[in-house]
């Protein structure tokens, strides 16, 4: 008996139903484009080592550790060995584990983030035809998805488990308006296992769900859980496992009280102060990268946008650039609900009495949010075609290029053994972290090797000066334990000294 899988009838029966559903064969091609491009470029970045171990090697190390029957075992910054729940709570790194034991490189968790995401384009384009009763604007709203500028950088920026809840949460907002309970509870609840704070997206779904749909038994549950999950994580799963104690983040939050208890009865008593903290400009300009790609059509569908705010508001609230800068793993959460909202409020637009009739064709509203998008991404976005067109963006030209110095980082890596305790420069951490012990120099402990770059000098997580640097590289000159065992441009190597080679 032959398998279904395998049957010839099976694929020439799917191949004719492509061919006669041409938007789904443009949706799948552009899902290939997307998934073969970004693929590339991270990949691209991870080999001219612009993935470090924050957060690369960070991830590499959790999951390597489980594969090791530690799971999700690192190092903190001060060289501690502790859970990585203890910094964040996003256990799904341990199913990544048998892929892990399959192809054991870091590069293999760049590409399945990228896969991952990629497929959150599916149920976007479901929603595109259910709410807007067009294929072309249903293919419009897929690649919208695809190249929306948060997007492609939460992909771009090294690796993180929070950004497997984009496309998780996209089939969950589909599961909704499906009437689909088993894929709502089952993507819901994987993407829970994300990161702590997506409880609180996944309770206002639930609000969504009651509401918009009248499924109230499903809003309850989403809801109680949601916020269930986020309550238990930052008042006992994180506190548990943090070297700490306490939540290793809560100081991003130190003008506004800083705690779980004083930050909200400041947003009560001091409404003043966070209203100064949300309106400086650049928190202004960072509402304008999020909103402007998406022509600020949420705004017409707020209960399906909702969601996105708990994450928004994380990132208003702080004091830490990289969380009000798209260009981070920060808007994960809120991207599949925002683009969501981008074609549920679109259809609210179209239906409008008042609209004049030139304004209705669904080929226009399709063309303009591929301009929207398109320029938002010409302006901000990642992708190296923009280097090319006048007035396009230039973030991060560099980390797409070669150069001698690149080969002097990998020349440096090479000379250090397969698992011994290291200390690194954090540009080498993607690298090096499949060990038990990496620690972030300048902490060294019982490390054997020592690998910094003085070209891009790195204290701990924290990118110095050259001159700042001077000091550090001194006192490891002069440590006795250390011997200098590779210098090529910049990047030094250095060895403990056995017993036996002391003098």
């Amino acid at each position: 008996m032959r398998l279904p899988a395998l049957d010839a009838h099976a694929w020439r029966d799917r191949a004719d139903a492509l061919r006669a559903d041409p938007a789904r064969l443009v949706l799948w091609a552009a899902i290939a484009a997307y998934s073969v491009a970004l693929s590339w470029l991270a990949v691209l970045r991870y080999r001219f080592f612009w993935s470090g171990r924050f957060d690369l090697g960070n991830m590499v190390q959790a999951v390597w550790s489980t594969t090791q029957g530690r799971p999700l075992e690192s190092t903190d910054t001060a060289g501690t060995q502790f859970v990585r729940l203890g910094a964040h709570v996003d256990p799904i790194l341990v199913l990544l584990a048998p892929l892990w034991l399959l192809v054991p490189r870091p590069e293999m968790l760049l590409v399945v983030q990228v896969l991952a995401v990629a497929s959150g384009a599916i149920p976007v384009f479901l929603l595109g035809r259910r709410w807007l009763a067009s294929d072309a604007l249903a293919v419009a709203g897929a690649v919208v998805y695809l190249l929306y500028p948060p997007q492609l950088w939460s992909v771009l920026t090294e690796f993180h488990a929070v950004v497997f809840a984009t496309p998780l949460l996209a089939w969950a907002i589909w599961a909704v308006e499906e009437g689909r309970p088993g894929v709502l509870f089952t993507t819901a609840g994987l993407a829970l296992i994300c990161k702590e704070h997506v409880g609180l997206a996944i309770a206002l779904l639930g609000l969504y769900a009651a509401v918009a749909h009248g499924r109230r038994a499903w809003g309850v549950v989403l809801a109680v859980t949601g916020v269930a999950w986020t309550a238990v994580c930052m008042t006992v799963i994180i506190p548990h496992f943090a070297p700490s104690g306490g939540n290793p983040f809560s100081n991003r939050y130190d003008h506004l009280g800083g705690s779980l208890t004083s930050l909200p009865r400041t947003l009560v008593t001091d409404p003043l102060r966070v209203l100064e903290t949300v309106t400086t400009e650049p928190k202004l300009l960072y509402l304008l990268a999020i909103f402007l790609p998406l022509m600020f059509l949420p705004a017409a569908a707020p209960l399906l946008a909702l969601p996105a705010l708990p994450e928004l508001a994380m990132n208003l609230l702080t004091d830490y650039w990289p969380q009000f800068s798209v260009q981070f793993q920060y808007t994960a959460v809120a991207t599949p609900f925002l683009i969501a909202a981008t074609l549920r409020g679109l259809a609210r637009v179209r239906a409008l009495p008042g609209l004049p009739v030139p304004l209705r064709p669904a080929g226009l509203w399709a063309a303009a949010l591929l301009v929207a998008v398109l320029a938002g991404g010409w302006r901000q976005g990642p992708l190296p075609v923009w280097f090319h067109v006048p007035g396009g963006s230039q973030e991060r030209r560099w980390e797409y290029s070669g150069s001698p110095h690149v080969d002097a980082m990998a020349a440096g890596v090479a000379v250090i053994d397969d698992g011994a305790a290291v200390s690194a420069g954090n540009p080498f951490g993607a690298r090096l972290s499949n060990r038990r012990h990496i620690y972030s120099f300048p902490v060294v402990k019982d490390a054997q090797w020592v690998i910094v770059d003085q070209k891009r000098p790195y204290v701990r997580d924290q990118l110095v000066s050259e001159w700042a640097f001077i000091p550090y590289m001194a006192g490891l000159r002069a440590d006795p334990a250390f011997r200098q065992v590779f210098s090529r441009d910049g990047v030094v190597v250095f060895r403990r000294v056995s017993r036996q080679d002391a003098p």
